[in-house]
């Protein structure tokens, strides 16, 4: 029986929507990690890394990331874009007991279709003047990443997916 489902992708991959409808339709307690992290320090993820820098904000997600997965109940949890790739959040995610991750995949099109209208709200890419630059980050940022996207127990494609197709694919492995 599975008690832990590990959500992973690229941000704007669908992880946090995702994450809520499958928590509605499982009864599976939902937890946006980025969320969890500015409940806990009262702060932003945008000031985290504005006050402090990505590195701090790395030790963050990996300390509430171990908490989290380490709760006794039955939940998902969304990780931040970034958080399989750094400190031993892999070996959080691959070791946590009666647990899978899920890797939403989309192409680098269907990002930057998703991430051109909030990028402000990104600490990542805010910075970023241009559509031709944002495009370029997300597939320079996907291809390092992708290594440690692909070490999920399932992947799924969701370009052309509903959010309830998606769900009703990581139901079907809770089953």
């Amino acid at each position: 029986m599975l008690n832990t489902v590990f959500l992973m992708g690229y941000m704007g991959s669908g992880k946090t929507v995702v994450g809520k409808h499958l928590s509605n339709s499982t009864n599976y307690k939902f937890y946006d990690l980025d969320n969890f992290i500015e409940l806990r320090e009262n702060k932003k993820v945008l000031d985290i890394f504005y006050d402090h820098n990505e590195v701090y904000f790395r030790k963050l997600e990996n300390k509430y990331l171990g908490f989290l997965s380490n709760k006794v109940e039955k939940k998902i949890i969304s990780l931040g874009g970034g958080t399989p790739c750094f400190e031993n959040n892999q070996n959080i995610i691959q070791n946590t007991p009666d647990s899978t991750s899920v890797y939403l995949k989309c192409s680098v099109e269907e990002l930057h279709k998703r991430l051109i209208a909030g990028k402000a709200k990104r600490p990542l890419i805010s910075h970023l003047k241009s559509s031709i630059e944002l495009k370029d980050f997300i597939t320079k940022h996907l291809f390092e990443r992708s290594f440690f996207y692909e070490k999920a127990k399932l992947k799924i494609n969701t370009d052309d997916l509903e959010v309830f197709e998606i769900s009703k694919q990581i139901e079907n492995i809770l089953a």
